[in-house]
């Protein structure tokens, strides 16, 4: 494969709402560290965040990382969803609670639209627990396909049912 040469920035979304939360997320990780062609490069702080899109759910913790890349984004995400079952996450409906969540944001300046993977998220400059985290690590970044840095999506956002609290990490 000849994108093999080709190093990339990926911006990952990382979440949990089950359990010691912030272990989780380290976890996580720890385990993205280990792929093959894959470098963390900058962690966000994390964030106790609202539920987005259901009721009656615990708060999650949300935080963000940024990957030097040398694999394919197909490839990392089967490693990401390699991880979240090795952790138990459990698929049942949209939204459920979950142990961890890992979702690529966005990877270079690629647009990917395929069965199961698209790339920027999808969602991404409606959420505030994804917004918040990311302009840690790179206010400046462009949107690939809105035109816009993620400091500007994340001014547009309201706060209101979208609570972003800073954690202590002791």
């Amino acid at each position: 494969m000849n994108g093999m040469d080709i190093t990339k920035t990926a911006y990952i979304g990382i979440g949990s709402n089950l359990g010691d939360k912030l272990d989780n997320c380290l976890r996580a990780i720890d385990q993205i560290e280990k792929i093959s062609g894959v470098r963390v490069t900058a962690r966000s702080p994390f964030y106790r965040t609202e539920p987005v899109g259901i009721q009656r759910q615990d708060w999650y913790l949300n935080g963000a990382i940024a990957l030097s890349l040398h694999i394919s984004v197909r490839a990392l995400l089967t490693s990401l969803l390699d991880i979240e079952n090795v952790m138990g996450r459990k698929r049942i409906k949209k939204w459920d609670s979950r142990i961890i969540d890992l979702d690529i944001l966005i990877a270079g300046d690629e647009v990917i639209d395929e069965q199961g993977l698209t790339v920027p998220h999808p969602l991404m400059h409606k959420r505030r627990f994804v917004l918040v985290p990311l302009v840690q690590l790179a206010p400046e970044l462009m949107h690939p396909t809105l035109g816009m840095t993620i400091g500007a999506l994340l001014a547009r956002i309201p706060e209101e049912g979208q609570s972003v609290e800073p954690i202590r990490v002791v």
